[in-house]
């Protein structure tokens, strides 16, 4: 039997984590010839997946218009299975659906609705209705689709059929190192994602005015500004003064970085989409053996409790986000057994090598394979 698989974004670069990194490799190494069209400078192949060059926009209005290039790419490959990562890409994956012999898988990454309500570059007055228009295009496509995964279980409550599954974006622990020390003298913390305001990124460098110590600490951030406007203002807070910058870190770096740092901050904001469940980075943090200082969400608080990984404060003050960096410094013990709590929580269920299983599972289903 033909396994040939093609992987669709028009958003994400080649080697995003959850697209390349896990899924697509994961398939590959499981035997499927997989194609991943993706914008990017060349036609390559890395680590036994097929990249298929597509052209990188000037804006988003372009992308958008763009995603019929992806349909364009997508019918020659003529693949098994489509699977594709965008909530623009629905109209094409309900085409290829609707027009070909392969089937259609729908990954969810983000609570769409939920985000256009918070979204910086859509007016105000419009994102509700943009919102609620979004939803029922989504759901109602979604129905006519041969399976769709989301990456929490809550976004997959929101879709109907025996055809959702949650595959969770757990980290992917070869390469990710237990920690062998840590340096309370000359102490680290460290934030890896998108810097947005959403993502609590102002109360966390303003935490660092906050702090009392005299000893030299750095809050190392690795991630973009979305909007790139939003780094002006955040170089101008006083708490700027202890930032490390490094910018976008290749996945490949992260654990390096990561192995730096006695603490790992994840302060996002209560009107973001990931309230239901811990975002990825925390388990990043924890696989590395790095203690939490996260969100007091009620569903992030009972985990956190429930594993002794960390603290949780409330995200909009930078004062309290501060006294639980001083308390974890001031504690390294006690901080070095929460490292160590979340390393094995991780090691035991939150990881990418059993997430993966999931991924195999629904592929057999779709191809009438037994596993």
């Amino acid at each position: 039997m033909s396994r040939k698989v093609c992987i669709l974004t028009s958003v994400h670069g080649p080697f995003d984590i959850r697209i390349f990194h896990k899924e697509a490799k994961s398939l590959a190494k499981a035997g499927y010839y997989v194609t991943l069209i993706a914008q990017h400078d060349r036609d390559e192949v890395v680590d036994g997946v097929k990249i298929v060059a597509l052209p990188r926009p000037k804006n988003r209005f372009c992308r958008m218009v763009g995603t019929w290039w992806v349909l364009r790419l997508a019918y020659r490959q003529k693949a098994d299975i489509y699977h594709f990562h965008d909530p623009e890409l629905l109209p094409v994956g309900l085409l290829l659906k609707l027009t070909t012999k392969g089937k259609v898988i729908y990954d969810v990454h983000e609570d769409y609705p939920t985000l256009i309500l918070i979204k910086h570059w859509l007016p105000r007055i419009l994102r509700r209705p943009v919102s609620l228009l979004f939803n029922l295009v989504e759901k109602s496509i979604s129905t006519h689709l041969d399976y769709v995964i989301t990456v929490v279980d809550p976004l997959s409550d929101k879709f109907k059929g025996d055809k959702v599954v949650t595959v969770c974006n757990y980290p992917i622990l070869e390469g990710i190192q237990p920690k062998s020390e840590y340096d309370f003298k000359s102490p680290k913390l460290i934030y890896v994602g998108g810097l947005a305001k959403e993502r609590g990124i102002t109360e966390i460098v303003q935490s660092m005015e906050y702090l009392d110590f005299p000893r030299d600490i750095k809050l190392i951030l690795c991630g973009t500004f979305d909007p790139a406007s939003y780094e002006e203002e955040i170089r101008g807070l006083r708490g700027f003064e202890r930032v490390e910058y490094l910018g976008w870190v290749d996945p490949e770096n992260v654990p390096s970085k990561l192995a730096q740092a006695v603490v790992g901050i994840a302060c996002l904001h209560p009107e973001t989409e990931f309230v239901q469940m811990p975002t990825t980075k925390v388990f990043e943090y924890m696989a590395a053996g790095v203690p939490v200082i996260a969100s007091n969400f009620p569903k992030w608080k009972e985990f956190i409790e429930a594993t002794d990984c960390g603290i949780t404060v409330d995200p909009l003050n930078p004062r309290e986000i501060a006294r639980a960096i001083e308390y974890l410094i001031d504690h390294p013990h006690e901080a070095e057994i929460m490292g160590r709590n979340g390393r094995k929580t991780v090691l035991e269920n939150y990881n990418w090598e059993t997430e993966s299983k999931k991924l195999l599972t629904v592929y057999a289903d779709l191809l009438g394979e037994a596993r």
